[in-house]
């Protein structure tokens, strides 16, 4: 058939780039290293800032813990969403390559005007530059987040046996080194700030990602290298307007729909099998008596049924999607109310005078993660590998589903340890006294973030993998890009939550989360309705995930 797509080409000059000549030169783990180091830099600069962000909002800028806790989730919402302008501009345009250059230096840039900002202006005249500056680094997030995992991922060839193989482990080893950073961010950057100044502290994150992006442009010749295919937003238009153009078709003849030809190269290397959901997009894919005549092929009128499956792929995820929103919003107080809780109790070690900075309490999920990830790849996934007879153990939507689960715990814990704040606040007869020695120890804290932190290695790690597995592939950064915003999108109804509580709670006298006083906010009364919300959110979950199809390429179905 003369009718065939510049997809088809792109992709068998892909896999040509792959060939058994550039194999022991490009790609594999020593290209992916090097990416590493710029995801490590980056991550590092990240929680370096938001770790104590909440604190710089309410000690120096003197914002009230509400909408210092809004700002934030604001802040953090914003960096979530960018990264889906990102992922288009790299998978139409620009190429990830070049994009994660772009958000480097960029990211480093902000960095740059955050602690200048801190260090010239009055906090009084500060509000303006330095949120201008926290948003710079939101445009580099937008870069950085949906190439560099997805980028880092390419270096292994799903065309090669040995590559795949390594490639279901890397999820969880790249998520092993985000947090290793995660962890010498927040530790080193929060010491700094509290023992030395604002200044030095924001800093030092500029200085770490100049040097890690450094380290990545040196490897820049071992890396492979994605082609570009055109805009991946149009291609799904596509399907979209060709199936309501020939909304008054009948599917009773699928041997009239369009399919690639062999002489394509596409059957050899991604075609995706034809699957029996969302049947109204496959009228895209039938040729009529126009399309026969036609001199030309028109895309907005026929597509393949390759390209009909790639859109129903997006469909597929977009349930899964909504169902973690929830997840999300629980994830946010991570940033916020956990850190104001740690701030308010005691952190002094044994003995001595030395005070532990209350945002160091966010290394504990990072270490719960990397206690947790070798266990989980050495036992409990040979475990599950024998038990169920399935190649991964368990699935992806498994895995994130005891994610969810494991929040929902999350929740229940932090309602019960701040049950038990106030009632030692209201013993001592400290509820009014913001300054006196509280006598409970911060450690009480730590099992809700350990419980957060294995809810975090479930469900995130699932979702990274489900979004760069089950999208078509010439979306990938879109894919990394779309589980980002689910955080993203928490971070915001975290915030409208916020105000919602409030509103409602003072229309019946006793308002949840007000002023600046935490032994009168109800911090507990908003925990339990969190974990209500996430039990709502599994229930979810569930169901919308046991109609989950996964991807199938054509060659596994016809083998």
């Amino acid at each position: 058939m003369a009718m065939e797509t510049s997809m088809a080409v792109n992709q068998c000059d892909r896999m040509d780039a792959n060939t058994s000549s550039n194999r022991p030169t490009k790609g594999g783990w020593k290209a992916a290293i090097f990416i590493m180091f710029v995801e490590f830099g980056e991550r590092f600069a990240y929680y370096g800032i938001t770790g104590n962000l909440i604190n710089y909002l309410t000690i120096v800028l003197k914002e009230p813990f509400a909408r210092a806790a809004q700002n934030v989730n604001i802040w953090h919402g914003v960096s979530a969403i960018f990264p889906l302008v990102g992922g288009f501009l790299a998978d139409s345009y620009f190429g990830r390559f070049n994009m994660i250059i772009f958000a480097s230096i960029t990211y480093f840039l902000g960095l740059l005007m955050l602690a200048i900002s801190v260090v010239t202006i009055h906090p009084k005249h500060q509000v303006l530059p330095f949120f201008i500056a926290l948003h710079v680094i939101n445009i580099g997030e937008g870069g950085h987040r949906p190439c560099i995992q997805t980028f880092a991922a390419d270096q292994f060839d799903d065309g090669i046996p040995e590559e795949k193989a390594v490639k279901k482990s890397f999820f969880n080893w790249w998520y092993l080194g985000i947090v290793f950073g995660a962890i010498s961010g927040t530790l080193a950057v929060s010491s700094v700030q509290f023992n030395i100044n604002w200044g030095w502290g924001f800093a030092i994150p500029a200085m770490v990602v100049a040097a890690a992006f450094i380290v990545f442009l040196a490897g820049k010749n071992t890396y492979r290298r994605e082609v570009k295919v055109g805009s991946p937003i149009t291609k799904v238009a596509h399907v979209i307007v060709a199936a309501v153009k020939k909304r008054n078709l009948s599917l009773e003849n699928e041997f009239n729909m369009y399919v690639q030809g062999e002489e394509s190269g596409v059957a050899k290397t991604r075609v995706l099998a034809h699957t029996n959901q969302f049947r109204f997009l496959d009228k895209a894919a039938l040729i009529d008596d126009r399309d026969k005549s036609a001199a030309k092929h028109d895309e907005w009128r026929l597509c393949t049924v390759n390209e009909v499956e790639q859109v129903k792929l997006l469909m597929r995820l977009l349930p899964i999607w909504i169902s973690c929103i929830i997840f999300s919003i629980v994830i946010a107080q991570l940033g916020t109310f956990y850190t104001l809780q740690a701030e308010k109790l005691n952190r002094t070690i044994g003995s001595t005078k030395f005070k532990i900075p209350a945002a160091s309490f966010q290394v504990i999920p990072g270490l719960t993660i990397l206690t947790v990830i070798p266990f989980y790849e050495r036992v409990i996934i040979p475990t599950a590998k024998h038990l169920t007879k399935q190649p991964s153990g368990i699935t992806m939507l498994q895995r994130i589903g005891f994610g969810i689960f494991f929040s929902i715990l999350t929740m229940i814990v932090a309602a019960l340890v701040e049950s038990k704040r106030i009632g030692v606040a209201k013993h001592q007869g400290l509820m009014d006294d913001q300054e006196s020695f509280f006598p409970m120890s911060a450690w009480w804290l730590v099992p809700q973030y350990v419980l957060i932190g294995v809810a975090d290695m479930l469900t995130i790690v699932g979702l990274q993998e489900l979004f760069y597995d089950q999208v078509p592939d010439e979306m990938r950064s879109l894919g990394a890009a779309a589980y980002l915003s689910i955080l993203g999108v928490g971070s915001f109804m975290s915030s409208a939550l916020i105000s919602v509580v409030r509103m409602v709670t003072t229309r019946r006298g006793d308002e949840w989360l007000k002023g600046a006083n935490l032994n009168k906010m109800h911090l507990d009364y908003f925990y339990w309705l969190l974990a209500c919300l996430s039990g709502f959110g599994l229930v979810m979950f569930v169901v919308l995930a046991k109609g989950f199809v996964y991807k199938k390429l054509q060659r596994d179905a016809e083998a």
